[in-house]
């Protein structure tokens, strides 16, 4: 199994690598845009519930009142 998923990667690098260069980054960046773009978006929600889970409630910020 893992011999035909090395051959399928080295026929498709072989073929990116023989590709006309600006062809070549368009593809990248299709690639790699929309996925960069959802490892921020996660990494963003995950910092964000962190956050919440550290930060003092708001009843824990306001002193009583008398």
């Amino acid at each position: 199994m893992f011999a035909g998923l090395a051959n399928w990667w080295d026929k498709a690098e072989l073929w990116l690598t023989q590709l006309w260069f600006p062809l070549q980054f368009v593809l990248v960046i299709a690639v790699l845009g929309p996925l960069c773009l959802g490892v921020a978006w996660l990494i963003d929600r995950i910092v964000d519930r962190v956050a919440a889970w550290l930060r003092p409630s708001r009843d824990e910020d306001c002193p009583p009142r008398p």
